[in-house]
């Protein structure tokens, strides 16, 4: 482990950045003129532009971005207010995740005899057309003028919002309620300082909510109910693997959450993981959670993250 930060690919990072910062600025420049079709394809360009923008922030959850700390979560903060969401809100559920994953309180794809199926069903095909990444930013206003709904009493419903909560560091409170106050003035500022149509805008980072929620949960569906094990890697061609940073390589993730994004490919070599294609993965999905019976106690439950 001493020698990781020698294997973090700055220089490559560094680039990547500049590179979305400058994509960025292009589809909001072209979303003041785009309407109709030309909408909808730019939609479609800055969904997977953005989704690059979230593999960055992936890897400064992980710190594995940058070596030193403060630049990797710096670099995280500022590529995740164009998320928008407080990079240590975001933080705080990945790591989670990486603790619950496969357990029941992640069983996102199951549901057990007691549950109740209509809210699992909701919560599903939320994720499946772009509501997960709804919920995500109205954390921006929640955590701001609401702070009381991060109280588990209003989510008993919910299992995996319990679990998230039981594990939140409210150390970070202030920091995150200060990223917060920062996406929301820098979207505001963006609409208002180019004359975007608020409406347009929405639509474009609709596509890239659409495609950030459909993709946080396809590699895990109807995986191995194992912490580690419990994911698969995907393909849907080199060049979109190289611009979400091998994240299609999740299996690999999992198993060695440390190791940087270039490497990841060498390591999935190695795995007796199954793989399988992109899109057919998440049309998969739509069959809805399935009936189970078996338990899967998560190991870390109550943890606080660090």
């Amino acid at each position: 482990m001493g020698s990781l930060p020698l294997r973090i690919p700055q220089a490559i990072n560094a680039g990547v950045i500049l590179s979305q910062l400058a994509g960025i600025a292009a589809c909001m420049w072209v979303c003041r003129y785009a309407s109709e079709w030309k909408l909808f394809l730019l939609a479609v360009i800055f969904g997977i532009l953005m989704n690059s923008v979230y593999s960055v922030v992936h890897e400064a959850e992980h710190r594995i971005l940058f070596a030193d700390p403060l630049l990797n979560d710096a670099a995280g903060t500022l590529m995740a207010l164009f998320f928008p969401a407080p990079f240590h809100l975001l933080r705080q559920g990945h790591l989670g995740h990486h603790m619950r994953n496969r357990s029941d309180d992640e069983a996102f794809d199951l549901y057990f005899p007691d549950d109740n199926r209509a809210w699992k069903n909701f919560v599903l095909y939320g994720i499946l057309t772009g509501g997960y990444w709804l919920f995500v930013v109205a954390g921006n206003l929640a955590v701001l003028f609401l702070p009381f709904v991060f109280e588990k009493k209003y989510w008993e419903f919910d299992r995996a919002s319990v679990a998230f909560l039981r594990a939140f560091n409210w150390r970070h409170k202030v920091l995150i309620q200060v990223e917060a106050a920062l996406a929301i003035a820098l979207h505001v500022g963006i609409c208002l300082g180019l004359h975007i149509p608020v409406l347009r805008y929405c639509c474009m980072y609709w596509g890239f909510g659409f495609f950030w929620s459909a993709m946080q949960y396809v590699h895990h569906y109807g995986t191995e109910r194992d912490v580690l094990r419990g994911a698969r890697n995907l393909w849907f061609g080199q060049p979109l693997d190289l611009l979400l940073l091998n994240h299609n390589w999740h299996r690999a993730h999992h198993e060695n959450p440390t190791v940087p994004w270039m490497l990841l490919p060498s390591h999935g070599e190695q795995e007796k993981g199954v793989n399988g294609f992109l899109p057919w993965a998440y049309m998969k999905m739509w069959r809805g959670p399935q009936l189970t019976t078996e338990h899967v106690e998560n190991r870390y439950a109550g943890r606080i993250i660090l």
